[in-house]
């Protein structure tokens, strides 16, 4: 079995007029992941793989996941290839995952994100907003056969406060 998790980046900021892959969190991001962290936490079982994007939005709210989950720095990379926002491209970069690893968390970008939730998993919804997480559970071997999941879990800031 393969267990994805997929994690949309927490809500940034428009202020500083930077460019898109170096938008900071803005404050609510932060308190987003505590709400969804103190619900996941109690879910997840160790040993995943973290992969974020290189943007600065995404691989901080990763850095709030592997904090909070106690990941060890050799299972948390951070990938220029998740910077997209095309489902396509998201979903052969998750197909590339060593087949040795059973569970991966990637925390990447819209609307490539909720695409692949409604594609992969069983339970259609009209967007994963930031901070939304979605655990879709496949029953193959390799994570290149990922197909038709069954998605066992969905977490959204809105719904946990």
């Amino acid at each position: 079995m393969k267990r994805l998790i997929l994690v949309r980046h927490g809500k940034s900021s428009w202020d500083n007029n930077l460019p898109d892959h170096k938008r900071p969190l803005k404050k609510r991001a932060y308190n987003d992941a505590e709400v969804v962290l103190n619900t996941f936490q109690n879910f997840y079982q160790p040993g995943a793989l973290f992969w974020s994007s290189y943007a600065v939005r995404a691989h901080e709210t990763a850095k709030l996941f592997k904090e909070r989950l106690n990941i060890a720095d050799v299972d948390f990379i951070v990938k220029e290839d998740l910077y997209t926002f095309n489902q396509n491209e998201l979903l052969t970069e998750i197909k590339s995952c060593d087949d040795s690893r059973d569970k991966l968390i990637v925390f990447g970008h819209n609307p490539a994100m909720t695409i692949l939730v409604n594609s992969l998993g069983d339970k259609k919804m009209d967007n994963l907003p930031t901070t939304g997480l979605c655990v879709i559970d496949f029953q193959v071997d390799s994570w290149k056969d990922i197909r038709q999941g069954k998605t066992i879990l969905t977490l959204l800031p809105k719904n946990l406060r």
